[in-house]
Formats: structure tokens, sequence, C-alpha cells
């Protein structure tokens, strides 16, 4: 446990933001199974596509996400929901 009045109130912002990213990453992630799963079923996968990557976007300007995993989930879901087509 901190002593310095400083490191308690940095403790306790970082528990708040922990939290509210912990929120931002799971919606990411239910969007991302959603995109797949309805790919797979061959429903409605190109609205889910642009909904998981709108919130990956969103993630990395809020500065949750660093812009190179962003990109590199992007690239994995697209390319996996391309496979799915074929």
């Amino acid at each position: 446990m901190a002593n310095i009045k400083g490191q308690i109130k940095r403790n306790r912002q970082n528990e708040k933001r922990r939290i509210r990213n912990k929120g931002i990453r799971s919606e990411i992630n239910s969007r991302v199974k959603t995109a797949v799963k309805n790919a797979e079923s061959g429903t409605g996968e190109s609205e889910d596509l642009q909904e998981a990557v709108k919130r990956i976007d969103k993630a990395v300007s809020k500065g949750i996400m660093h812009k190179n995993t962003a990109a590199r989930k992007k690239s994995r879901l697209s390319k996996r929901l391309n496979s799915v087509e074929k």
C-alpha cells in the first residue's frame, strides 16, 4: 500500500481506468465473436465486420489499444471472414 498521497490518488485513477478499459476490450471481443459467428452461419457479415472495426478504431483513438495491435486484430478478422466466404 502506498504511503504517498499522490501515489494513492494515482492508484485510484488507474483502477478506474482499468475497469473502463476492460469493458471496452470486452465489447471489442464480443463484436469480433459475433462477426465470426455470423460469417460462419452466412448472415450479415459485412455489417458485423464494419462494427467490429469501428470499435477497434475507437479504442485506438482513446488510447486503450496500440495502433499496431488494432491493425493486427483487424487484419486477422478480415482474413478469417474472407476464408469463411470461400
